[in-house]
């Protein structure tokens, strides 16, 4: 028996033949799981270097999760920008705010080209389109002059993003509507509006539910590919 190259797997994986690895759970998966319940309890307690320690390790584990899976690669690619992000913004400088911010909108770029072109329900999108316009408008007076641009254009960018993401079926959508949640308590954070108890928590809980969730894109992109 001889082994197949990787051109016959990647093909086989997209054909929906199955995935490099026949467990649907991976070491990886369990991995990513253990460390988000460490950032999130570090973020709760206070525990600054448990969050050091632990968001970096995320993103990694849970693109080496989606690689086991034979994932497509444009879903590794959006991951692997995720965790640029993360580690940037990690720092409070407002230069690594920006590159953040452009680690996290090339990954939306990578689930944009991952979704495709398929039908999703206008009625969802007008809804978005008016949530962006409101968000934007709300926050423009009280963002720094320097970040009202960066900030407009890539909340554009990652509105489109969940709003393509319902294409792929209401678990990847809710991954979509997650993320842009997310990062959206941040906006409000560098705006300097009123904040809930302990921010960096639910930041990071919708962030790693809209994560967690659109990375069952490799399920519904093969599907799709049937």
């Amino acid at each position: 028996m001889t082994r197949p190259d990787a051109d016959t797997v990647e093909v086989g994986t997209r054909a929906g033949a199955g995935p490099r690895h026949p467990a649907a759970v991976t070491p990886f998966l369990l991995a990513f799981a253990a460390a988000g319940a460490l950032d999130l309890v570090a973020l709760l307690a206070g525990w600054h270097p448990g969050h050091l320690i632990a968001k970096p390790l995320l993103m990694p584990l849970l693109a080496a999760h989606v690689y086991a899976r034979g994932g497509p690669r444009l879903l590794i690619a959006a991951l692997l920008c995720g965790w640029g992000g993360d580690v940037f913004l990690l720092s409070g400088a407002d230069a690594a705010f920006l590159l953040g911010m452009g680690c996290f909108a090339a990954g939306h770029v990578c689930y944009l080209l991952l979704f495709g072109r398929g039908r999703t329900h206008p009625g969802l999108g007008a809804a978005y389109g008016i949530a962006l316009v409101a968000t934007v408008a709300a926050l423009w007076p009280d963002l720094p002059a320097g970040l009202r641009v960066p900030v407009a254009g890539y909340s554009l960018l990652l509105t489109a993003m969940a709003y393509r993401s319902s294409r792929l079926g209401p678990l990847v959508g809710l991954g979509g509507a997650l993320f842009l949640l997310s990062d959206t308590l941040i906006a409000t954070g560098v705006a300097e509006w009123p904040q809930p108890p302990r921010p960096d928590f639910w930041i990071m809980l919708t962030y790693l539910g809209a994560q967690a969730l659109l990375a069952q894109a490799y399920r519904e992109e093969s599907r799709s590919t049937l």
